[in-house]
């Protein structure tokens, strides 16, 4: 990997991680789903003109739509409203558990031994995380995100089912145009008249769905979706478990928000078991140095 696609890949979890960040001050004015709903509607704007539509898929993208976005940033960013950036950006990471489990139940692909430690050491970090005092009477916050995250895993099942007859870009592109309109509805059922958010927003408000509709969304996916095209699987996953170091660092930078040792202790495991499943060291630094 050279220098240029090493940046690239390190943009990746800086821009997502420090989405966290900027949603955790967004949330501050916005409803969760009105502030996902005004994401993906500016980033859809954006990429919409550039990508065709895919004829043939567009109810399928719908339900993707509804279960990978509605539904998982719904949950995730209400839970994020209640909880810690820290502890939520570290409760996340558990999707890429869901995933496996959801690929074993509904794919019939099992995971590999060491698949299955990983598993066993971030559940026994999720655990170590929920009983810190940081999730003391917000239990309803760390059960949001957690059913985000499982959100998430059963769209990716959902998404396997395309059998990749739609590329990344135009799938997220059409995932926003029909999960703004879901997600504003639903907002209005849930929140009431959303005209009074968007009027009373200050500019730093703005500045918020800004980021999370263009760095996070549209430049995030694009270097994500780039990095894909230029490295193996076994190269680009790795630079996914700097996001929650990210998260974490722009909590601390930007909220005042200090994770507490127990946080930091509990997510550590989290993340190593993340790590165990998803890197091959012999295969990670064999390419990298490509």
């Amino acid at each position: 990997m050279n220098a240029k696609d090493l940046l690239i890949a390190l943009f990746v979890p800086l821009s997502w991680g420090l989405g966290f960040a900027a949603a955790k001050a967004g949330l501050g004015h916005f409803p969760p789903l009105l502030l996902m709903s005004l994401r993906f509607f500016l980033s859809s704007m954006l990429i919409v003109w550039f990508f065709p539509i895919p004829k043939g898929y567009l109810i399928k993208i719908f339900y993707i739509s509804f279960v990978s976005a509605t539904l998982q940033y719904g949950l995730t960013f209400s839970g994020l409203n209640i909880l810690d950036t820290s502890t939520a950006s570290l409760l996340i990471q558990t999707e890429v558990v869901f995933g496996i489990v959801t690929a074993a139940v509904f794919l019939r692909e099992f995971p590999t031994k060491k698949q299955l430690i990983g598993i066993l050491l971030a559940c026994c970090g999720t655990i170590v995380l929920l009983g810190t005092p940081s999730v003391e009477g917000k239990a309803i916050g760390a059960i949001l995100v957690l059913s985000g995250a499982f959100c998430w895993a059963l769209g990716q099942v959902m998404v396997r089912g395309l059998n990749g007859k739609v590329n990344g870009f135009t799938l997220i592109c059409w995932i926003g145009i029909f999960s703004s309109p879901q997600m504003f509805m639903m907002s209005c059922l849930i929140d009431g008249n959303p005209i009074p958010f968007i009027l009373t927003a200050s500019i730093i408000d703005w500045f918020t769905v800004i980021y999370l509709g263009i760095v996070m969304t549209v430049l995030g996916y694009g270097a994500w979706f780039y990095i894909l095209s230029k490295h193996p699987m076994p190269v680009a996953m790795p630079f996914l478990l700097l996001i929650p170091v990210s998260a974490i660092l722009g909590a601390v930078l930007f909220l005042n928000e200090i994770p507490s040792i127990d946080v930091i202790f509990g997510g550590s495991i989290i993340i190593t078991g993340i790590a165990i499943i998803l890197v091959e060291p012999k295969i990670f630094f064999k390419l990298i140095r490509r």
